[in-house]
Formats: structure tokens, C-alpha cells, sequence
């Protein structure tokens, strides 16, 4: 169908990705006829971040697959998409947001979802042609053509993008090594005994680990890296370094706005920013949680999939709180993972187990006294609902009966 869109109101989504396609969605389904216009600095329309990493780089899924909409869907709901455009300034006090060119656009409300950019490696070298990062779809393209049989890949950062496109590139037929500073890939992360199984994933498949280890700079010539040098005085010859060392939320519009900025933009549980009619959503947004009772901002797909339907009601004045337990999942090589539910890394007491470990087939519960706080299931399947209820139930949940794969998931608390 095709909107008769009002001309009263003007809904502005700062953000081109994945938050930004759905809370467009979003907004449509609940009736929404005004003006609705997304502003985002990249020439693709909204696409799906974790095929980056996964099946779009390993060569599995095509390019259309991941857009959040099908061809010709914007235009049969009226929705405008300035791409290729970036938002330079916000007056929160005009309701206007200042494009670059000087053009500005007017708002009624106001979504950020601004998401994060990757963290940039602070040696000498890292600015090199062949040092590539993972963020956006032209960065999953470049990464694809240096994977190939008999590259040298030297990956700085063991968390889950170092990890993910260190299978790829393996998959791919490269030699590849990771760098660690700390004593385990994801040690701090998912804790010791989690973290050996990835660790052991990797090594099993041929990838070297070096743990404990500081780059002191990426060597090269020409323009183009041709190495690491680690801070003992190991040189390891590169044909590409990737780098994965966090990301950072993109807050310079919030800030320079005075917008409450703090590890994110600061929202409330309806997602309504410390200025009115401003929202925030996705990888750039430090909201509150209900159930956790504390301000968190959680960088995986689940948020941005899922908090644009909150904003989206809470900018038409419902009453929305989102409280949705943070969700992560990862494949790699032949393991697959689904992480649901909260844990600060020092937060809780031990890590119960159920399952062949060894053998990468199980689910892990991390504990708080007798209550689970989150759950990891590894190449077990259909097994979030039942994770997600022994989370919020605060329930005491007894070890032994948790460890037991006799006793079914949603069985636990009888």
C-alpha cells in the first residue's frame, strides 16, 4: 500500500542501519502518518550488521540478503531515505537537524541511532591500506578479498569480531594468528572456563593464538602493511592485519547538542533521551533497564532489531518500556552460540555446566548465589525461552538439577 502522508508532523531517524529500518517499520504498523525521513551518511539503504562477520563474508549469503527491506519498500510507505548524507548538528531548541550543505530539516521528534564506529588501533602503521576494520559492508567486501589461500592474516583483538573474522579467513584458506592482550580470547567477557572452549575452537582449527601480547607498530612499505611488530621484538609478516578492539558509540551529535552522554547516549526505559522529543536507540544507547536496574548499552543485533518497536511507541506517546533481556549469538566454523541475559564481568560466583563441554555441545548457566543471571547454549538448540524465563523468574534454582540434561530446561524449577 502507499501512504497519504499528513504534513503536521515530521519524524526524523538519525542512523542508517538496522535501528533505523525497523523503527521506520515500526512506526508505519502503529499507524504513524506524517512525514518520515532517515538520514544516513552511507550510500546503502538500512542493511543487517552481523552477516558482515558471518554469512555474507564467508561468501554464504548474497548482497540483497542483507538489507532490513526489499527493494521499493520506502517508497511504498512514504518513507524518506537521505543517504549518502550526514547530520552535522542538532538544534534541540528549533527542532531541527543541520545536514551537511547547510540544509536543515525540521522534526517534530527525533530518533539517534547513530550506532558506533570500530576503535582504531593507536600505533604507528595502523593508518596502512591493507589494516582493515569491520563495520560497515564495503569493510566486509575488503576483508572477503583478503582472505584467500596462503594469506598471511594477523587479527589484533580476540573478542568476538577478532574471532569471527579469524574463521573466516581460516575457512578461506589463510594462515592466520590472533592477538590477545589478556591471557584468553572473550577471558574477560565469558570467564575462564567459557572462554578455554573458544580458545580451543580456534586452535583446533589451526589458528595461532598469541596471548599476552602489545603491539608496539604495524610495519610496511609502499603504503601497505606488510607485518606486526610486538612489543618483545617478534615481527609476524602480515598480507593484511585485521583489527578488532572494540567499538565506540557515535555520540558527537548528542553531545554537542547537551544531551546527557555517558558510555552512550542516556535514556530512560521508554527510550526518551534527557531532551524531549529526542529518542535513542541501538548500539548508541545507554538505556535503563527495568529488570536489571541500571543503565546498560548493549552492541549486538538484538537491540537494534528489536528496541526501534519501543521508540518507535514511545515517540507517538504510548506507554513503552523496553525490557528485553540483552541477546547475542555467534557462528563460527562448525559451533554455534546464543548468549542471553546480563553479567558485569566480575558479577557473578561460578559457571554451571550442562553437557559435553569437551565436545562443544552444551549449555552454560552463570550463577549469582542460586540465581541464574545469564545462559550460553552451544550447539544446542531452541533453548532460549526456557534460558530467558530461569533468568526472570529470580528464581533459586538448585546446581545439580540446572547441570542434569535429564531434566528438561523448563523443568528446573518444578
Amino acid at each position: 500500500m502507499r501512504y497519504i502522508v499528513s504534513p503536521v508532523n515530521t519524524f526524523v531517524i538519525v542512523g542508517g542501519g538496522l535501528a533505523a529500518g525497523k523503527a521506520v517499520e515500526a512506526l508505519r504498523e502503529r499507524g504513524y502518518d506524517g512525514r518520515l525521513v532517515i538520514v544516513g551518511d552511507e550510500q546503502d539503504k538500512p542493511y543487517v550488521r552481523p552477516p558482515l562477520s558471518k554469512g555474507y563474508l564467508l561468501g554464504k549469503e548474497e548482497r540483497d540478503s542483507i538489507y532490513v527491506h526489499p527493494d521499493g519498500w520506502y517508497d511504498e510507505h512514504d518513507v524518506e531515505l537521505l543517504l549518502g548524507t550526514t547530520a552535522s548538528a542538532l538544534d534541540v531548541r528549533a527542532k531541527e537537524v543541520e545536514l551537511d550543505g547547510g540544509r536543515r530539516l525540521p522534526y517534530t521528534k527525533l530518533l539517534l541511532a547513530t550506532g558506533s564506529s570500530p576503535r582504531r588501533l593507536p600505533v604507528p602503521g595502523a593508518e596502512l591500506d591493507n589494516v582493515l576494520y569491520l563495520r560497515r559492508v564495503g569493510d566486509s567486501e575488503r576483508l572477503k578479498a583478503a582472505f584467500t589461500a596462503g594469506a598471511r592474516i594477523v587479527v589484533i583483538g580476540g573478542g568476538w569480531i577478532g574471532l569471527e573474522t579469524a574463521a573466516a579467513a581460516r575457512l578461506a584458506g589463510a594462515e592466520v594468528t590472533v592477538l590477545e592482550h589478556s591471557e584468553l580470547p572473550l577471558l574477560k567477557v565469558l570467564g575462564r572456563e567459557a572462554a578455554e572452549v573458544f580458545a580451543g575452537l580456534h586452535t583446533d582449527h589451526g589458528v595461532v593464538l598469541r596471548p599476552r601480547v602489545e603491539v608496539e607498530r604495524i610495519t610496511g612499505a609502499d603504503g601497505r602493511a606488510d607485518g606486526v611488530l610486538l612489543a618483545d621484538g617478534t615481527h609476524l609478516p602480515a598480507d593484511a592485519v585485521v583489527v578488532g578492539v572494540g567499538i565506540t558509540p557515535n555520540v558527537r551529535l548528542a553531545e554537542a547538542a547537551g544531551l546527557e552522554v555517558r558510555n552512550g547516549i542516556v535514556t530512560d526505559a521508554h527510550l526518551r533521551t534527557s531532551v524531549p522529543d529526542v529518542h535513542a536507540a541501538g548500539d548508541v544507547a545507554n538505556a535503563y533497564h527495568p529488570f536489571l536496574d541500571r543503565h546498560i548499552r548493549v552492541e549486538h543485533w538484538a537491540n537494534a532489531l528489536n528496541q526501534p518497536a519501543t521508540a518507535a511507541r514511545s515517540m507517538l506517546g504510548e506507554d513503552a518500556v523496553y525490557d528485553r533481556l540483552p541477546y547475542f549469538y555467534t557462528d563460527q566454523y562448525d559451533l554455534g552460540m546464543e548468549y542471553t541475559g546480563y553479567v558485569e564481568p566480575d558479577g557473578y560466583d561460578r559457571v554451571v555446566f550442562r553437557g559435553d563441554r569437551p565436545g562443544r555441545e552444551f549449555v552454560a548457566f552463570w550463577m549469582s548465589g542460586n540465581r541464574v543471571l545469564a545462559g550460553m547454549n552451544v550447539n544446542v538448540w531452541d533453548v532460549v525461552e526456557p534460558i530467558r524465563s530461569l533468568v526472570t523468574s529470580r528464581a533459586d534454582v538448585d546446581d545439580a538439577r540446572l547441570a542434569d540434561p535429564d531434566v528438561p530446561l523448563d523443568r528446573v524449577l518444578a
